[in-house]
């Protein structure tokens, strides 16, 4: 592999992550697209870090975005929940609805 490759890989799942993000209306798809983008910026930071100069801080970051995402998917899905139980959809447009 080549740092070209990883980046066109990276690029791509960043692409798929942006379009999800942008199209669906499901709460649940676009915490999949965001958790796409996530994982592009985690290849892109190991694949600098080993070919620009092999130390660990791309590796250490790449761990960083992993926990991110856990405790962001965690805190993402009680929201969904509680939307779903006050709205009865997940739907991202009836969010508003959640104003106090």
């Amino acid at each position: 592999m080549t740092l070209d490759k990883l980046l066109v890989i990276a690029a791509a799942l960043f692409c798929c992550g942006l379009y999800t993000v942008m199209t669906r209306r499901n709460a649940v798809a676009v915490l999949m697209g965001v958790e796409l983008i996530l994982n592009a910026t985690s290849i892109n930071f190991v694949a600098f870090s080993f070919f620009l100069n092999r130390v660990m801080g791309g590796q250490i970051f790449a761990v960083f975005i992993i926990v991110l995402a856990a405790a962001e998917a965690a805190v993402a899905l009680a929201i969904f929940l509680r939307m779903f139980s006050t709205t009865g959809t997940v739907e991202v447009d009836s969010a508003d609805l959640l104003k106090g």
